[in-house]
C-alpha cells in the first residue's frame, strides 16, 4: 500500500475550532479590573500552542511505526511522572506540577499523548489477531501503569480519562462483546478496590455528594451547587461578557480551569453554550473524518485515541459542571488554564494534520478487509 503525500496543507478544520475555544477560554478568564495573571499567561500559553501546532505540522510522523519507537518515548515519558510522585511538593493537595516560577509543568498531560501513540502503534500492530483477550490486558497494563501513577499524586479525574481514553481504543480495535464485558468486570473491580484503598476521604465524600449534592452545600456539595447556580443564571443570553458575579466574586472557586465551563455559561448563556457545543461539534467531526483517511492503521488508530482523550475531558468537565457528574477536577480542551494541557492539545492536532500530509490510497474494499468490523464501521 502505497502512501500519497501532500505538502503545506494546514487543516484549518482542526485548527480554527480549536483557536477559536481558546480565545473563548480567555475572555471568560479575564476580570476586566486591571492585570490578570491569569488571563497573561494564559494568552502566553496559547502563542505557545499555536507554535507547537505549527511545529508539529510540518513532521512527518511516520516514524512512529518504527519499532521501539513509541515505547522509548513513553518510557520517557514517565520518568518525570515518577520523579514527581517521589520527590515532587504537593500543590492544592496533588503532587502535580513541576514548579518553574511563574509557570508549571504537568507531566501526566504529556505522558497521557505517549499513552496514544503506545496504544495505536501496539494495535495497529495486532488488528488481526486482536480478539485474543491477552491484548486487552497487555494494552490495559500499559494504561494501568500511568492510570496508578495519576491516580497517586492524587488526581482522579485524570486518572478517570487515562482509562476512558483506553477503553475507548480497545472498542476501536475490534474487541468482541464477552472481552467487552470483561473489561467492565475489571474496571468495576478496580474502582472497588480504590474505593475501599485508593481514594481519600474528600474524593469519596465528592462522590457520595453526587447522590445528594444538597445536602451539604456549605461543606463538600458546595463547588457542586455553585456550579450549576452558575450556569442556570445565565439565562438565554447570559450577563454579559466579564459581568459574571459566580465567577468574578469567587463563589465560584477555580473558574480558570476546572469550572471554566459554568464561567463560560453564565456570562454567554444558553446562546453561547450553542456556540462552543458547535466548536466541539466541528472539531470532533473532523478528527473522525482524519482518521477515516489515516494512511495506514496507526495514523487511524492515533486519530481516534485522540478523539477519544478531547471526548473524555469535554464529557466529564460539562457533566461536572451541570452537576451531572462527581466533582473531580478536570479541564475543558483548549478552554480552561494551563500551559501543559494546552501545548499537548495543539500539538496533538499539529501530528494529525501532519498525519494527512500522506494519505491512503487504496480503495474501499481493500480498507474493510483490513479492519476488525470493516472501514466503514470507523466512519
Amino acid at each position: 500500500m502505497s502512501d500519497k503525500v501532500v505538502t503545506g496543507v494546514i487543516d484549518w478544520a482542526l485548527f480554527g475550532p480549536a483557536l477559536a475555544l481558546a480565545f473563548l477560554g480567555l475572555v471568560t478568564m479575564s476580570s476586566f479590573t486591571g492585570q490578570d495573571p491569569f488571563f497573561v499567561r494564559q494568552a502566553i500559553w496559547i502563542v505557545l500552542g499555536v507554535v507547537a501546532f505549527f511545529t508539529a505540522s510540518t513532521i512527518n510522523w511516520r516514524f512512529l511505526r518504527r519499532s521501539g519507537v513509541a515505547t522509548g518515548i513513553f518510557i520517557a515519558l514517565l520518568v518525570p511522572l515518577v520523579i514527581l510522585l517521589v520527590l515532587g511538593h504537593a500543590t492544592l493537595g496533588a503532587k502535580s506540577w513541576f514548579n518553574l516560577g511563574a509557570f508549571a509543568l504537568q507531566p501526566a498531560e504529556f505522558v497521557a499523548l505517549s499513552l496514544v501513540v503506545l496504544l495505536a502503534k501496539y494495535f495497529s500492530r495486532r488488528h488481526t489477531e486482536i480478539r485474543n483477550i491477552r491484548h486487552i490486558f497487555i494494552s490495559g497494563a500499559y494504561a494501568a501503569v500511568v492510570f496508578v501513577l495519576v491516580a497517586l499524586q492524587p488526581d482522579f479525574g485524570g486518572s478517570i480519562i487515562i482509562f476512558l481514553m483506553w477503553l475507548g481504543m480497545v472498542l476501536v480495535s475490534g474487541i468482541s462483546l464477552k472481552h467487552l464485558a470483561a473489561v467492565f468486570l475489571v474496571g468495576i473491580t478496580a474502582f472497588a478496590g480504590l474505593w475501599f484503598f485508593g481514594f481519600h476521604a474528600y474524593q469519596k465524600e465528592r462522590i457520595l455528594t453526587f447522590l445528594h449534592p444538597l445536602a451539604d452545600v456549605r461543606g463538600a456539595g458546595y463547588n457542586a451547587y455553585q456550579s450549576t447556580v452558575a450556569v442556570g443564571s445565565g439565562e438565554l443570553f447570559g450577563k454579559g461578557i466579564g459581568y459574571g458575579t459566580q465567577s468574578k466574586l469567587r463563589f465560584l472557586p477555580e473558574y480558570q480551569t476546572d469550572f471554566i465551563f459554568a464561567a463560560f455559561a453564565e456570562e454567554w448563556g444558553l446562546v453561547g453554550i450553542c456556540i462552543v457545543f458547535a466548536l466541539y461539534g466541528v472539531l470532533f467531526l473532523r478528527i473522525v473524518s482524519v482518521a477515516s483517511r489515516g494512511a495506514t492503521n496507526f495514523e487511524t488508530l492515533f486519530s481516534l485515541g485522540i478523539l477519544f482523550y478531547f471526548l473524555a475531558h469535554f464529557t466529564l468537565h460539562v457533566g461536572i459542571n451541570m452537576g451531572l457528574l462527581p466533582v473531580t477536577g478536570t479541564t475543558i480542551p483548549f478552554m480552561s488554564y494551563g500551559g501543559s494541557h494546552l501545548l499537548v492539545e495543539f500539538f496533538a492536532l499539529g501530528m494529525l494534520c501532519g498525519m494527512q500530509r500522506y494519505s491512503r490510497a487504496a480503495p474501499r474494499d481493500s480498507l474493510n478487509r483490513e479492519f476488525i468490523g470493516g472501514y466503514d464501521a470507523l466512519r
